[in-house]
């Protein structure tokens, strides 16, 4: 459970995100609205990304820890995970050493290997990629495909993916929502910034949220999307 509470944040002395206090329960749930609306700020200062200045009143909890308190690293090590819009890629380091370090050891190499190659597997993740310096040459939707799998590995307490679904074609997109179902019981709370309100239907999304203008104005159950689709981000003010 992620518990925001007058949640305001600034960049470069301007006002993004205003006032918002909201509480995201165990499930899926979709932050949707128009470009600019400050959904990726929303991700991007709950990772701790020093570029965002945030209002001394602001609270973000996840369970019953207060982040922001808390340096980048501590966060993730409480249970957040932030997928990147777009991911970079890391030359001479491959998935697997990049989670090895982030586990610190929890989990035995061989374990490791083998969880990685199923979640490959399962993502239709080309086997060879996993030996390669991460997301050095690979596709939008290869990058977007491992940012999943890094997040199934890790298990965090609450996942937000920022736009995941961007660049990726109708095929890969059905293997990853698949995925994606099967991760609820392992990853209580899944955030998932999106455009596409097709995604409501075909996740069975517990709520979707909408942000507009840096304020969240309306939150519901998954037939929101179809108000959106029918009406456009206009009709909410």
């Amino acid at each position: 459970m992620l518990t925001l509470n007058h949640y305001t944040v600034t960049a470069d002395k301007k006002q993004i995100l205003n006032n918002i206090s909201h509480t995201f329960n165990s499930g899926i749930h979709l932050i949707m609205g128009p470009n600019g609306s400050g959904k990726s700020t929303f991700a991007l200062s709950l990772s701790g990304s020093p570029e965002f200045s945030l209002d001394p009143t602001s609270s973000a909890v996840l369970g019953e820890q207060e982040l922001l308190s808390l340096k980048p690293y501590k966060r993730a090590q409480k249970g957040l995970f932030v997928s990147f819009q777009s991911p970079p890629s890391l030359s001479g380091v491959t998935v697997f050493g990049m989670l090895r370090t982030a586990l610190h050891g929890k989990v035995e190499a061989f374990d490791l290997k083998k969880s990685i190659e199923s979640y490959a597997q399962e993502l239709a993740i080309p086997k060879e990629l996993l030996s390669r310096s991460l997301n050095e040459g690979f596709s939008g939707g290869e990058r977007k495909k491992m940012e999943l799998l890094q997040m199934a590995i890790l298990k965090p307490r609450c996942a937000i993916l920022d736009e995941i679904d961007t660049g990726v074609d109708r095929d890969a997109l059905r293997s990853m929502t698949s995925f994606l179902k099967k991760l609820q019981s392992d990853i209580p709370t899944i955030i998932i910034i999106t455009h596409r309100t097709s995604f409501a239907k075909e996740l069975t999304a517990d709520s979707v949220t909408i942000f507009k203008n840096g304020s969240l104005l309306v939150s519901g159950d998954f037939s929101l999307a179809q108000d959106i689709d029918t009406h456009g981000y206009e009709h909410f003010h």
